[in-house]
């Protein structure tokens, strides 16, 4: 008698846990429908959005710089710069120059010669805002975490 009443009550909780699940099915058309919201919201706004935008005038940055006495091996060197590669072999700096330079950058490669390191230049800038700014880009554009910028003695 114990044994079947053990089993009728194990067979209702089974049962009842089962009936309280929630529907997958119920979760995803919930979801597509704010997704829908979510995208025509988004149109809404681009709609709106202005053809044309103006910079507003920027301040000078507050980016840091590596200051480092350097000579131009290959190209042409400005006061700031944005280094994308050190190496210690100079054909290891050209094959990413040669890499950068097919994306349509203009590089150069440039050897601190206290530390006998060639130096991979991405860009050459005489304003400190546009160093940054290409620095920036090129991180978020091509994914170099360790791109960074350099000031010339």
């Amino acid at each position: 008698m114990k044994k079947s009443l053990l089993w009728v009550l194990t067979l209702c909780l089974v049962f009842g846990l089962g009936a309280c699940k929630s529907k997958q099915s119920a979760y995803k058309a919930a979801y597509e429908k704010a997704k829908e919201k979510e995208v025509a919201v988004v149109e809404e706004e681009e709609e709106e959005a202005p053809a044309t935008t103006t910079k507003a005038a920027r301040p000078v940055t507050n980016a840091t710089f590596q200051k480092e006495s350097l000579q131009a091996v290959e190209g042409e060197l400005k006061t700031f710069s944005v280094v994308i590669g050190s190496f210690q072999q100079k054909d290891n700096a050209t094959r990413l120059k040669a890499d950068y330079q097919a994306k349509g950058y203009t590089c150069a490669i440039a050897i601190n010669t206290e530390k006998q390191m060639y130096r991979v230049i991405i860009g050459t800038f005489n304003n400190k805002n546009d160093a940054a700014d290409l620095r920036d880009t090129v991180k978020e554009k091509h994914n170099l975490t360790d791109a960074w910028l350099l000031e010339k003695k």
